[in-house]
């Protein structure tokens, strides 16, 4: 991780630790760095570059902020307005965009807000371009052999345009519905849109494929998105599904990279459930290329004790579907994921994506002729428990001896019937303490005792 960016690209509130002249400068510079690269190719080209945003009051204001920098540097910028990060990888890529934008903190409160880069192929921005635009931002940056602690500005008609691209979010809308192998005509299904940038592309996409569609948390106001509601907060769509005897329901977060289910009798379905349903609806299909899932670190132990079952290989990357998204392309993987959501169908997109997700539940549920509970039924899953604690300074506790030896005596403690995991959140000042185990009460001591060292040691953000 970086200085400003992290796993899931440049996150912060709203003008605290992400501020309008932050989104300016990234503008400034990828503007500049997109035409430099091309010039030194001998392309003539002006660089293109897709903009998608969430519906967070301050996305207007990094969307004006970034377009601003953009067309200062020469390129132009295409606006999708309020749309999927899933959709802006999806453009960015069959349009042959130089890259992607997406405007969102996925599922934290509205007063946060991210700046999400993409390449030209709709994959998550590389390491080394990513590190040219923190040193930028520092001050200085070295580029092409060149130090640079400003990058020239575009003049006369190099100077960018902006066009509104409204019609790439259509398409990627009907790319969804061409994805729909079986009518869902029939079946009444909840949609949680969080109030986020999934709330006018989820229902168009059930609909056209014949389902009823019943509709919680789609009236974005700026101020709304995720809160009591989406895929970190599943309650209401439990409860939606329960009330109105619904076959199925599925919630998203902010901007539509997760997809979280719910079965018809209300029960959760994770990331975790899904990869063993749809990894087994491939095997038997035999579409499951390398017979590998890739998981990450979260993924729940029951999970790897189905899959052997199956026969199905899997193997673990560090958290976040990036790297999930690396391993894949990597070694040719067409299935993997997270227990929160991002699940990556590597055939159909480059990220993870909500929507598709959950039309891909979909299709294993009317292909088998069956329901949601019963094709989860055969996967155990232990128990977890996770705290999240506010610090200080995360690797100043990853450091301490004293918390490193308590993370030792709790593994020690749930020996081979359990696990811990201590880790730094890659977009929030969080160390994420969570232990599995198969039974609760030794999963709470586990996350306990190291939760307790944390705080005494002084590293606790009140």
């Amino acid at each position: 991780m970086g200085k400003y960016f992290g796993t899931d690209g440049y996150r912060g509130e709203a003008n605290v630790g992400l501020t309008a002249d932050n989104a300016f400068k990234v503008g400034r510079f990828l503007g500049w760095y997109l035409g430099e690269v091309k010039r030194r190719k001998g392309i003539s080209e002006t660089p293109k570059v897709v903009i998608g945003k969430d519906t967070r009051r301050s996305s207007y204001m990094l969307e004006f902020s970034l377009i601003a920098g953009l067309i200062a540097s020469g390129a132009d910028a295409y606006m999708l307005h309020v749309t999927t990060t899933p959709s802006v990888s999806y453009i960015t890529r069959v349009d042959d965009f130089d890259c992607g934008i997406m405007i969102s903190a996925s599922h934290n409160p509205y007063v946060d807000n991210g700046i999400k880069l993409l390449n030209g192929q709709g994959e998550k921005m590389d390491e080394q371009t990513v590190a040219l635009i923190e040193d930028y931002l520092d001050g200085e940056v070295e580029a092409f052999g060149t130090k640079y602690t400003e990058v020239p500005y575009a003049k006369k008609d190099k100077i960018g345009r902006t066009v509104d691209y409204e019609e790439g979010r259509r398409r990627y809308t009907g790319y969804l519905i061409s994805l729909g192998v079986y009518s869902f005509r029939g079946k009444k299904v909840g949609l949680d849109c969080a109030n986020g940038s999934s709330w006018n592309i989820a229902k168009s996409v059930f609909e056209a494929l014949g389902a009823k569609v019943y509709l919680i948390n789609a009236s974005p106001n700026g101020l709304n998105i995720n809160e009591n509601a989406g895929s970190t907060h599943i309650e209401g769509l439990q409860q939606l599904v329960k009330n109105k005897k619904l076959d199925v329901g599925f919630a998203y977060d902010g901007d539509a990279d997760r997809c979280i289910a719910v079965d018809e009798n209300g029960e959760v379905v994770n990331g975790d459930k899904i990869l063993y349903i749809y990894a087994k609806y491939m095997k038997e299909r035999g579409k499951l290329i390398t017979n590998t899932v890739v998981t990450t670190v979260m993924s729940n132990l029951g999970l790897y004790k189905a899959l052997d079952e199956l026969g199905i290989d899997y193997v673990q990357t560090a958290v976040g579907d990036k790297h999930v998204y690396e391993y894949m392309s990597a070694h040719g993987n067409r299935l993997g994921g997270e227990q929160s959501g991002h699940i990556i169908f590597s055939k159909y997109a480059a990220t993870g994506d909500g929507i598709l997700t959950s039309l891909k539940v979909m299709e294993v549920i009317m292909a088998k002729k069956t329901t949601l509970s019963k094709l989860c039924a055969p996967l155990k899953i232990y128990p977890q428990v996770l705290e999240n604690v506010k610090v200080k300074d995360k690797l100043a506790v990853m450091d301490d001896t004293d918390v490193q030896n308590a993370i030792k005596e709790a593994e020690q403690a749930l020996g081979n019937s359990g696990r811990v995991l201590v880790r730094q959140s890659g977009t929030e000042p969080l160390i994420r303490v969570m232990a599995e185990a198969k039974t609760v009460k030794a999963c709470k001591e586990a996350v306990s005792k190291i939760v307790k060292v944390i705080k005494a040691k002084g590293h606790y953000l009140k």
